[in-house]
């Protein structure tokens, strides 16, 4: 029997916290200290089977800026499921949870998508930012050209104009 539990970072355990890595490293093979700190700090969306965690995503909070405003976003980070678990619903479970919260507290959701997964958010309701993305950096703003048409956004409480510029606030290891 699979269990999906909701819970601040500060509500986990140092056990979960190291489950939860743990299936992250395997997950993404490539997860590094940055990735893991991306997705802390917020409410994390907790698949556990029996004991065992197969399924974690999470959502922090970030500054995006579009169309001329500073706009509160719901940032999905860290979603992935046991690769032995997969294509049983978990995953859209996880994201049905932080999309409630995206659209509770949030501007608007976004996300950073690997070429995999953009069928899945699309077909939820996610839309693939169209225009040109940038970054806030200490030098000023700068594009991530590398990121064009991999962004994803969930329109909650403020409309957005895909085809225009998106930028994100700066954070060290990948900025999107």
């Amino acid at each position: 029997m699979t269990d999906i539990r909701t819970a601040h970072t500060f509500d986990l355990d140092a056990a979960t916290l190291k489950a939860a890595r743990a299936l992250l490293d395997d997950v993404f093979g490539d997860m590094t200290d940055h990735d893991w700190e991306h997705a802390l700090g917020g409410i994390h969306a907790l698949v556990w089977e029996g004991g065992e965690l197969i399924g974690h995503a999470s959502v922090v909070q970030r500054r995006l800026l579009h169309g001329g405003r500073a706009l509160r976003a719901g940032y999905v980070e860290g979603v992935g499921v046991r690769a032995d678990r997969r294509g049983r619903g978990h995953g859209a479970a996880m994201m049905a949870e932080l999309e409630r919260v995206v659209r509770g507290a949030y501007d608007l959701g976004a996300l950073g998508s690997s070429d995999e997964a953009r069928d899945f958010y699309a077909a939820r309701g996610w839309q693939q930012w169209q225009g040109p993305t940038s970054a806030l950096t200490p030098e000023g703003v700068r594009r991530t050209e590398e990121e064009d048409g991999g962004i994803f956004v969930l329109p909650a409480a403020v409309p957005l104009d895909v085809s225009a510029e998106l930028i994100c606030d700066w954070r060290d290891g990948d900025v999107w």
